[in-house]
C-alpha cells in the first residue's frame, strides 16, 4: 500500500512540476504560434476554444489509462522502483552511483514535487 501511495505522490509531483514551469513560461509571455493573444494562468481556460479543452481532456485521459504503476521489463531493462522510466537506452550515470546517492536524488525529486503541488 505504501509503495502505491508513494508512486501516486511521485506521479502527481512530476505533473505539478511541469505545470509550474508551464505557468511561469506563459506568464513570461512565451506563446505557441497562433496563440499570441491567449491570456496566461487560469484565464486561458475561458479564452480557449471548446475543442482545445476537449483535446486536453482526451489526452490526459489516454495518458492516465496507459499509465502502468508496475512496468515490466522493457528492452531487457528492469526498473529499480515504481516511477523508474529509464528504458535501457538512456543512462546518465544512474547505475554507476551509490545507493545513498540514489536515495538522496529520489528524496530531492519528492520534495520538489511537494513544493510544486503547493504552488
Amino acid at each position: 500500500k505504501f509503495e502505491h501511495l508513494r508512486w501516486v505522490e511521485l506521479k502527481h509531483g512530476r505533473v505539478a512540476m511541469l505545470a509550474v514551469v508551464g505557468y511561469l513560461v506563459t506568464y513570461a509571455g512565451v506563446r505557441f504560434p497562433g496563440a499570441e493573444d491567449m491570456p496566461s494562468g487560469f484565464a486561458a481556460f475561458s479564452a480557449a476554444p471548446g475543442m482545445v479543452i476537449a483535446q486536453m481532456a482526451f489526452t490526459i485521459g489516454i495518458m492516465e489509462a496507459a499509465n502502468n504503476p508496475n512496468p515490466g521489463k522493457l528492452n531487457g531493462f528492469e526498473p529499480e522502483f515504481m516511477g523508474d522510466f529509464r528504458n535501457g537506452f538512456l543512462d546518465f550515470g544512474w547505475d554507476k552511483q551509490s545507493d545513498e546517492w540514489k536515495q538522496k536524488k529520489r528524496a530531492i525529486e519528492l520534495n520538489n514535487g511537494r513544493a510544486a503541488k503547493m504552488g
